[in-house]
């Protein structure tokens, strides 16, 4: 790989040092926006919602800045990635989930060419647009060769159509992957625009390629008299369970005292945190009656946890690094930063999965074999074990709260969300909010900032008018005036959220709607929908206008 993509910390600080003196010379005072996605983190993994992980920088991006308590995306990865590119329902946006359909146009598996992304906004009025990470909002046809091609023994120009990467839709840079699950050692389908990079150098982790990425950008817009929109998706803390040995080390012993203790012990932190102020009983019941000390594989998820605890330290420690050039560089004061979750933390056990498949490899470059350890026969961290949590882990990390991604149960689509922008952020500072928010709400706050005008056409398309609304007076007065409601759906997982609080749920095709009141039930502990049926009635009819007027579809192979 060129030795440019993977700069080393000396050459980053000479880099830094280079353009310190320039950092009061630009006149365009728009601010910079960054945004940060991680992937599958649970909503107690950073310290400043409760963890036992150690997260410093985020921490410090709370103390200084806002966080959200009440903050939504659409439950797994792709949509959410959708709806937060292009200010819309994720369906409006053509990709309400992950297998296609060309004749449901909310499941078509890539963006449509009726919604248009912030990059392609925001590059319209003058901002540098850059993206670094994980993009999964292409369709990505499978190959006779895949096996081989996961394991690079094998090699094609292009991941999907080229119409649909990043810097077509957009962007001027991008460094990242376009799959959805990689080998953080060794990642397919890594690209630089649209040039596929078929080596990477030894030592190499994704996590910190894309950290060092990012502090080498943020330092190269320092000398550029405009602003600059990134959009910073991690891989981490998805699995497969990859971290460096370092990083796994640090909680070797954290987690053998088991899932109940951590999951408790998390919950007292989020009440002294005040995560939901005036709350006193806000912890679900654990979802398993299996005790830890009756556990016969106890070794094998203490160390899963590690390593899941140390792919979020990494993370945590490459946005520190982030922070510390826009801070070096006389950017940060004037940087909106936003950090979020894709989804809650995922119940799957990729163990389970076919290898060698979609985008699972099951060898190495050296032709090493890829271990899935069905009967936790190999402790998960290296490159030749490809693991997951599992529902038992998902279940503390998604603290206080029930279910996991895909799920429309808050523990699916509730995320943390941490604003920091010094200059521009006057309420609530190293506080929480509890104003509803979702990530459709970002274009239309990028929009904000940037002086910019949602387009009704874009390159001769009709675009669907924008669903989001700013966060911008949340952020200057403490409050807005949000949404009337909020609509969701994935795999036939249904929910629907009226701006008094109160959210039905319906987790299944055959399943009967729920009714939760969010103000005095945060954790959906209580299903009233017996007491109030009328309500039930009243938000089930709501749910159906929305799903008609959004494009919700039954999704393929079920029956409308």
């Amino acid at each position: 790989m060129n030795s440019k993509l993977l700069l080393l910390p000396a050459a980053l600080t000479l880099a830094g040092n280079s353009v310190a003196k320039d950092k009061n010379k630009r006149t365009d005072k728009r601010p910079n926006i960054l945004v940060i996605l991680a992937d599958d983190l649970g909503y107690s993994d950073l310290g400043c919602y409760g963890s036992e992980i150690h997260t410093p920088n985020l921490d410090k991006l709370a103390q200084q800045g806002v966080r959200f308590n009440h903050f939504y995306n659409a439950s797994r990865s792709c949509p959410t990635r959708a709806s937060l590119l292009t200010g819309l329902y994720q369906h409006q946006a053509g990709i309400g989930r992950m297998t296609f359909d060309d004749n449901l146009p909310g499941y078509r598996g890539t963006l449509s060419r009726n919604a248009v992304t912030i990059a392609e906004v925001l590059k319209g009025v003058g901002y540098t647009t850059s993206m670094v990470g994980k993009w999964h909002i292409a369709e990505t046809p499978l190959r006779k060769d895949q096996r081989e091609w996961l394991a690079h023994h094998v090699f094609h120009d292009t991941f999907s159509d080229l119409c649909h990467y990043p810097v077509n839709r957009g962007f001027d840079t991008h460094y990242g992957t376009i799959y959805g699950v990689v080998d953080y050692f060794d990642p397919f389908s890594l690209v630089e625009g649209e040039e596929p990079i078929k080596e990477v150098p030894d030592g190499y982790y994704i996590t910190q390629a894309l950290s060092d990425r990012a502090v080498k950008e943020v330092n190269e817009y320092a000398k550029e008299n405009k602003p600059f929109f990134m959009y910073l998706a991690y891989t981490a803390p998805h699995w497969p369970l990859h971290a460096l040995p370092e990083d796994i080390e640090k909680y070797k012993d954290t987690y053998k005292v088991g899932w109940e203790a951590i999951r408790n012990a998390r919950y007292e932190r989020q009440k002294q945190l005040g995560i939901f102020p005036g709350m006193d009983n806000f912890l679900s019941d654990r979802q398993f009656l299996d005790k830890w000390e009756n556990n016969p594989t106890a070794e094998w998820d203490a160390r899963a946890m590690a390593v899941h605890a140390a792919m979020i330290d990494r993370m945590d420690q490459g946005i520190g690094q982030v922070i510390e050039a826009l801070e070096r560089t006389g950017q940060l004061d004037n940087t909106l930063i936003l950090f979020l979750s894709d989804n809650g933390c995922s119940n799957e056990l990729c163990q389970n999965y076919s290898p060698g498949e979609n985008d699972r490899p099951d060898m190495t470059r050296k032709g090493e074999v890829m271990v899935y350890p069905h009967n936790k026969e190999v402790l998960p961290g290296p490159e030749t074990t490809y693991a997951s949590l599992g529902a038992r882990w998902a279940n503390v990390a998604n603290t206080p709260f029930r279910f996991w991604k895909a799920k429309s149960y808050e523990g699916g689509i509730c995320t943390p969300m941490i604003a920091h922008w010094p200059k521009g952020i006057k309420k609530n500072v190293g506080g929480m909010t509890s104003e509803i928010g979702h990530v459709m709400d970002i274009m239309a706050t990028c929009i904000d900032l940037a002086d910019a005008s949602y387009p009704e056409k874009y390159k001769g398309h009709d675009i669907i008018p924008m669903e989001g609304k700013s966060l911008l007076p949340i952020f200057k007065s403490g409050h807005r005036e949000g949404h009337d409601y909020l609509g969701f759906e994935h795999f036939n997982e249904r929910a629907f959220l009226s701006n008094d609080g109160w959210k039905i749920v319906r987790p299944g095709e055959k399943a009967k709607w729920e009714l939760y009141n969010l103000n005095e039930d945060r954790s959906e502990q209580h299903n009233l929908a017996n007491k109030y049926p009328e309500k039930v009635t009243e938000m089930v009819k709501a749910y159906e206008a929305w799903a008609k007027r959004c494009m919700v579809e039954p999704y393929p192979g079920q029956n409308k």
